[in-house]
């Protein structure tokens, strides 16, 4: 079943100020002033502000009086909505192949055939805040069955992330607020004049006295809050995304009817991509049924491509999760992620360069969801320092790994600690116990010594850790280090770790 997520933007307003702005102290205090006529007001506060007691809608001058060292900003709705685009098209290009934007302060996306690839919704969900706070921008990330109940979610519940269980919909909104329902202002006041609170009050009144007096508008929000009618999310379109698109007189639902058109868009698209010397990395395929509701197939590639028969393979290895229930009307390829490709020269020979190129595979392996990555040099003498995780097909790093001394094949997230029995401050150990193991030691080689990196952090000023590489008598090999030099105790805690294990 297709879910939705709302991302709210609390502070978007201050937010695209700080980041026009990176010489504003993190904790200095904005709050954005509106105008309406002679009267300035605070239209947005950010955390800081609000702290000291600024509230939206409080006059600017008492906002002034209250905190002297507020930073009053003009308020820019065009900027404002410009950077929601902005946002909002980074994360169709992340996330998912429907996205939107829900003005003024939020996105919201359907998440179906996107959580999956990243683990489940918790840890999309957890990811999404992650990166949005590294973006330095505040965020509250809400995923419901609709796009109102995960709208109101955001807003209401002061969480970072909010995760409505399927088919609880009723009463995760049953004590929000009315405003969150999404009515035209004027409704929502008279409800309120009317005494009607929170939502649960007004899904519970009969339905005819309400729409005789507000208009079929009320009933529509509250039935797409609660799935009872359809609320398609249009996802966002620029001048700048390649798209074509077939549409058709008659609904199409065969499986190899759909993979003949998929192929004929492939055509089209790489066509238009040849035009403008791009190849693609990430292709979204929508497919909109005859009852108003899309499905989205994302394909990305390891590097831009533009070769027809292995984009039509990518979609085509995936069409048979399109659900076409009454039909399908229109399908439609979007590039979302493009960038230069040029022309390849074909070398004039007679005997063809053996050339291995293993980024089909790992397109086949990224589309369904694996992590694909490459280890790459860190200048560092660190060990866990001296490794980071690469794009696949990223080019050769400059750096280097020092080859003085062998590494181990598969060096461990964290070092486990281990008792040794050894002499100090130069002996390998006789023995150890790791993981409740006694292993007897038949050969040592070391030590290797490698100190802290004291201009990172000043407890690394004196660090020191000695590492042998030792094997057991049951032919096991190890990579195992002391903390400290065996000697001063400022230089470590003289404590074992296993590091590393050798082929």
């Amino acid at each position: 079943m297709p879910r939705v997520v709302s991302i709210y933007l609390p502070n978007l307003a201050t937010d695209r100020i700080r980041r026009a702005d990176p010489s504003i102290p993190v904790e200095q205090a904005i709050a954005v002033i509106a105008r309406s006529g002679a009267k300035r007001w605070v239209s947005a506060v950010d955390a800081a502000a609000k702290k000291s007691g600024v509230r939206v809608g409080m006059p600017a001058a008492k906002a002034q009086a209250i905190f002297q060292g507020l930073i009053l900003a003009d308020a820019d709705p065009v900027a404002d909505a410009a950077a929601l685009e902005r946002i909002t098209l980074w994360a169709l290009g992340q996330y998912s192949p429907i996205v939107a934007m829900d003005a003024p302060d939020g996105i919201v996306m359907d998440t179906e055939g996107a959580d999956h690839l990243q683990g489940g919704e918790l840890p999309m969900l957890t990811g999404i805040a992650n990166r949005f706070r590294a973006k330095k921008l505040s965020a509250r990330v809400a995923i419901a069955d609709t796009w109102g109940a995960a709208h109101a979610c955001a807003r209401a519940i002061r969480r970072e992330i909010v995760i409505v269980p399927v088919g609880e919909t009723v009463r995760a909104v049953d004590s929000l607020p009315l405003s969150l329902l999404r009515l035209p202002p004027k409704i929502a006041s008279d409800l309120r004049t009317l005494g009607f609170r929170t939502i649960g009050e007004l899904a519970a009144k009969p339905r005819a006295p309400l729409a005789l007096r507000f208009g079929p508008e009320l009933g529509r929000r509250l039935d797409q809050m609660f799935g009872r009618m359809a609320e398609p999310i249009d996802p966002i379109r620029t001048p700048d995304l390649i798209e074509v698109s077939r549409a058709f007189a008659e609904p199409i639902g065969a499986a190899e009817t759909i993979d003949k058109y998929v192929g004929r868009l492939v055509k089209e698209l790489v066509t238009e991509l040849q035009r403008k010397g791009l190849g693609v990395r990430r292709t979204d395929l929508l497919v909109e049924k005859v009852d108003g509701t899309r499905q989205a197939i994302r394909a990305g590639t390891a590097k831009p491509a533009r070769d027809i028969a292995w984009l039509a393979k990518l979609f085509r290895d995936r069409t048979e999760k399109i659900e076409p229930g009454y039909g399908i009307e229109k399908l439609t390829l979007v590039a979302v992620m493009t960038e230069p490709l040029d022309a390849l020269q074909t070398a004039s020979a007679l005997v063809e360069d053996e050339v291995t190129d293993v980024t089909p595979l790992i397109d086949v392996f990224g589309n369904r969801g694996q992590r694909v990555y490459r280890i790459g040099p860190v200048a560092s003498d660190v060990p866990e320092r001296s490794v980071q995780r690469i794009a696949a097909v990223a080019a050769v790093a400059d750096d280097t790994w020092a080859l003085h001394w062998p590494r181990p094949v598969r060096l461990l997230a964290r070092p486990d600690r281990i008792d040794a029995i050894a002499l100090m401050p130069d002996y390998p150990p006789a023995s150890i116990v790791w993981r409740g193991r006694r292993i007897k030691v038949k050969r040592a080689d070391g030590p290797e010594r490698v100190f802290g990196e004291w201009w990172r952090r000043d407890a690394e000023l004196e660090a020191v850790r000695d590492y042998f590489v030792i094997e057991g008598e049951g032919g096991e090999r190890l990579w195992i280090f002391r903390q400290g030099d065996g000697v001063d105790p400022e230089t470590g805690s003289h404590r074992w770790f296993v590091h590393g294990i050798f082929a």
